[in-house]
């Protein structure tokens, strides 16, 4: 049996109309006949289920200018071509602002003719609009996935988990020396760089959970940190690297029901609580972090040391039952923190957004945000093609997917069943060139039990000599 359709039942049968509406933000349509047109192209299977999705929930948005229309001609560019034509490019790999203009002027969109209107319109329409379209379509894709991933959903990583989280940062590229400059550069500041995205990303279903950026790409991690957890569900279960690394963040996780695992930072002072399993080349211990008065945790936490490949490894995390979450899991769990960087690569590499469209910082956060709207799209194909494989999400190549997905659109194949069904043979699916995690798997039994008497909280006392609260300024 063949598997259903990427974006049919039930996400597309459930907010597509049969005959998707006309924008409804205040605007004149330009020809009656063109109306026609639209609802009979959208209607027929040639359309892209994909740019079917986007141009229902375009459609739905609420662009409506307040107020009665003012003087002048009537304007003939509607939101949902605007942005339809904003996100396509980025499907298409069309990296210019140039290019949205082309597409609205020459090609038209989803059925649509060409629009008699410059290019200096449209760039205005863009400034004046802003990002909140985008980071409204951004909410309402990712809501509607959800639904759709629910039975994909990677339940196996931490099963005792609300949910599990990786966060990071990465510093966008600078802006190339060929575009030009906005405002009035100091010497040698080229490159500029135009700041750096934060992000929490659900590694169960490889969706961005949470999204924030900053103009100031030396600011520190910390300061966005607990923001990007805000929301989260008790109980879930977040992975970070040495930069979140900081006393006061670890307390302030456990104190708001959240686990988490990091690396140990070498020469950090702690104490010795109790051993709980310990051999030659492992050793499992409840510690206090900070052993001097003027810095300290206050909550107790676990350290695991182990030897893998000729190299120590050391992790620490709130989850002080070994029961619950063994060395080998621990482990394999911080390696998943790399997803989060697989997932900065696919929107910098393969979704061009290293190619900045201009220097301006509008349009570069438009332009982040309709990538960002389709690398959800397609984390959420890969997740499915992986389901009805049956194979390691990981195995499913991205790149392959991004070239493939628009020429098997144009012919009107569904990519899903496409590539479950010819994926191993095409090398779409392949083997995973991730590194295997060789940790210990010790035995319950053989841990000593937490000694009850062991007190698990103390007096807190934060030195913070980089401060997490106080943004970084560029100088």
């Amino acid at each position: 049996m063949m598997p259903q359709p990427a974006l049919t039942p039930p996400l597309l049968r459930a907010c597509v109309p049969t005959r998707p509406r006309c924008p409804t933000d205040g605007e004149q349509p330009v020809d009656t006949a063109v109306d026609t047109a639209v609802n009979s192209a959208v209607d027929t299977p040639s359309v892209s289920e994909i740019e079917r999705f986007l141009e229902t929930l375009l459609a739905d948005l609420d662009l409506a200018p307040s107020g009665p229309p003012g003087p002048g001609r009537p304007r003939v560019l509607s939101a949902l071509v605007l942005w339809g034509a904003l996100v396509t490019c980025v499907i298409e790999g069309q990296p210019s602002q140039r290019a949205i203009w082309r597409k609205i002027a020459d090609q038209g969109l989803w059925g649509r003719r060409g629009l008699d209107i410059s290019d200096e319109a449209v760039y205005k329409r863009l400034e004046r609009d802003g990002t909140a379209p985008l980071e409204a379509l951004f909410s309402q894709v990712t809501a509607l996935l959800a639904d759709r991933l629910a039975p994909w959903s990677r339940r196996e990583l931490a099963p005792w988990a609300t949910g599990v989280y990786a966060i990071d940062e990465s510093t966008f590229d600078a802006v190339p020396r060929h575009l030009p400059v906005v405002g009035t550069p100091r010497a040698g500041s080229l490159p500029q760089l135009p700041g750096k995205l934060a992000a929490c990303l659900n590694l169960r279903t490889q969706q961005w959970e949470q999204i924030l950026t900053t103009n100031a790409p030396s600011q520190n991690e910390k300061v966005l940190a607990r923001q990007l957890v805000d929301g989260l569900e008790r109980g879930s279960l977040v992975l970070f690297d040495l930069g979140y690394f900081a006393f006061h963040w670890f307390d302030d996780l456990t104190e708001r029901g959240l686990s988490w695992i990091s690396r140990y930072r070498s020469g950090t002072s702690h104490t010795l609580g109790q051993v709980l399993y310990e051999d030659a080349t492992t050793r499992d211990a409840i510690v206090w972090l900070g052993a001097h008065r003027a810095d300290r945790a206050k909550h107790a936490v676990r350290m695991v040391t182990f030897q893998q490949d000729g190299h120590e490894r050391c992790f620490i995390t709130n989850v002080r039952d070994p029961a619950r979450l063994s060395i080998h899991a621990i482990a394999s769990l911080y390696a998943r923190r790399w997803d989060i960087e697989q997932a900065f690569k696919l929107i910098k590499r393969e979704l061009g957004l290293h190619l900045w469209w201009s220097s301006k910082p509008l349009v570069i956060k438009q332009q982040l945000w309709a990538v960002l709207i389709i690398s959800q799209i397609l984390q959420a194909l890969r997740i499915e093609i992986a389901g009805r494989a049956a194979v390691d999400p990981f195995e499913v190549s991205l790149p392959m997917l991004v070239r493939q997905l628009p020429q098997y659109l144009a012919r009107g194949w569904d990519p899903i069943a496409r590539f479950v069904e010819v994926g191993v043979r095409m090398e779409y699916i392949r083997p995973s060139r991730r590194t295997s995690i060789h940790a210990p798997d010790i035995p319950p039994e053989q841990y000593q039990r937490l000694d009850p008497a062991l007190p698990l909280v103390r007096t807190p006392r934060y030195a913070e000599r980089k401060s997490i609260h106080r943004p970084a300024t560029d100088n």
